[in-house]
């Protein structure tokens, strides 16, 4: 059986925790595949909010499994966290979720070494969320890193006190005032990792995944952040440590780029973006703002306001075509309610040439950007439960975008609810 990839095409928050929960009663594995606690995946039900960071978005489903793959960085601390919030609902998880013995843990020393990292950075500094992500994959691809597997032999502490003491070294060698007390630290890591030991099951995830292909069964791939965030081809340096891309589904699960169907891309009607880096369509009036507080843009993992703008359908091209995708989701079209006049940019100029595709550099000091004005609508779209009952601007604008991108647009988000969505027929 063929698996299916959900990834978000923006640089990250447009909404994926919510469609994944909406999706996976038609799946029997949800598998997360890059990324760790930088992610905050919101899901809403129930009139409850929940925020997944590192669990897979299927885990409010008891007939679903999911599994923390390979390419996922875990913190042990966060991640018992998580599970404690789920102990409320009733959730039995040591059933129902696996994690990786091949994904690597985030270390106290980890997260040090990134707050040293960004403070000594200054001006000049990423925006990181100081979750160690980083520092973490760093120790992955540099082969000195701690996996989940190596907890089950008995001298992990000890190769864990030899890369500790080699952070600290390095912490020291940024020459910035970082006050921290790593005994303490320590104390509340080791806990974590002993809950994680004693209550959930490491497995081979690779094998795990073959065997359920083997077995005809429908596996959802959950991605984190978003392409524009991806290690090689997001907006470098401002981008995460890993591929958020369909590619990244594949080394970091363990699938083969055969075993690939449909590639769900998820984007918002509008654009954001947290931290630094380059924004080309950036909102800096009053109609920014609005969508900033009607949107409620609030990072979910950092509680750092979003910077909110116009449509990038350049930048969304591009990720559409890095990915495959095959078919897209629309999140926060009510957000857009109330606006006059729409814009949506669909070239740049760049270095003084007309182009339709995304450069090397998206500096302000090389891009222009060129928009089309669309008609908005008044309306509000939260109670609309079927595509025929929105409004005929917003209909226009979705027509827009699948002319545009060449790709169906099958789903749209009219609100936090997992019971606002509405899909599209597909004759």
């Amino acid at each position: 059986m063929a698996v299916d990839l959900l990834l978000g095409l923006q640089w990250g928050d447009e909404g994926k925790g919510k469609i994944v929960d909406v999706l996976t009663k038609n799946y029997d594995i949800i598998a997360r595949f890059q990324g760790g606690p930088n992610a905050g995946h919101t899901l809403e039900f129930d009139g409850i909010k929940h925020v997944l960071h590192t669990i897979p978005s299927g885990i409010f489903h008891p007939e679903a499994i999911n599994v923390v793959g390979n390419g996922v960085v875990i913190d042990p601390v966060i991640f018992k966290k998580e599970l404690n919030n789920l102990d409320k609902f009733d959730i039995d998880y040591r059933k129902s979720l696996f994690i990786s013995r091949k994904a690597h843990l985030i270390l106290p020393t980890h997260r040090l070494l990134d707050a040293a990292s960004e403070k000594a950075k200054g001006a000049k500094k990423i925006g990181s969320t100081l979750k160690g992500i980083g520092p973490t994959y760093m120790d992955k691809t540099g082969r000195n890193g701690i996996r989940i597997g190596d907890l089950d032999f008995s001298n992990w502490k000890e190769k864990y006190r030899a890369l500790a003491e080699k952070h600290e070294a390095m912490v020291s060698f940024h020459k910035v005032d970082l006050d921290y007390d790593l005994e303490k630290l320590e104390v509340e890591f080791f806990e974590a990792v002993d809950f994680l030991i004693n209550n959930l099951t490491f497995v081979d995830s690779e094998e795990l995944l073959g065997n359920a292909q083997k077995e005809k069964k429908k596996i959802l791939a959950e991605g984190a952040q978003g392409s524009l965030l991806d290690i090689d081809f997001g907006t470098y340096p401002f981008v995460t440590s890993s591929n958020t891309t369909a590619a990244g589904a594949c080394t970091g699960l363990g699938i083969a780029p055969n075993n690939i169907k449909d590639v769900f891309g998820i984007f918002k009607a509008y654009t954001t973006r947290v931290g630094s880096g380059p924004f080309p369509t950036e909102l800096f009036d009053k109609v920014g703002e609005r969508i900033a507080k009607v949107g409620h843009e609030f990072g979910a993992t950092t509680g750092r306001a979003r910077r909110c703008g116009w449509l990038d359908l350049v930048a969304l091209k591009y990720a559409v075509q890095v990915n495959g995708v095959t078919q897209l989701m629309m999140m926060k079209g009510d957000v857009l309610s109330g606006i006059d006049t729409l814009k949506v940019c669909t070239a740049y100029k760049y270095r003084g040439e007309l182009i339709d595709h995304l450069p090397y550099s998206l500096d302000d000091a090389h891009i222009e950007t060129q928009y089309m004005d669309l008609e908005g609508w008044a309306e509000d779209i939260t109670g609309c439960t079927a595509f025929e009952d929105l409004p005929i601007q917003m209909k226009d604008y979705i027509t827009f975008i699948e002319n545009y991108l060449e790709i169906p647009v099958l789903l749209v988000s009219v609100g936090p609810d997992r019971k606002q969505t509405i899909f599209r027929s597909t004759e």
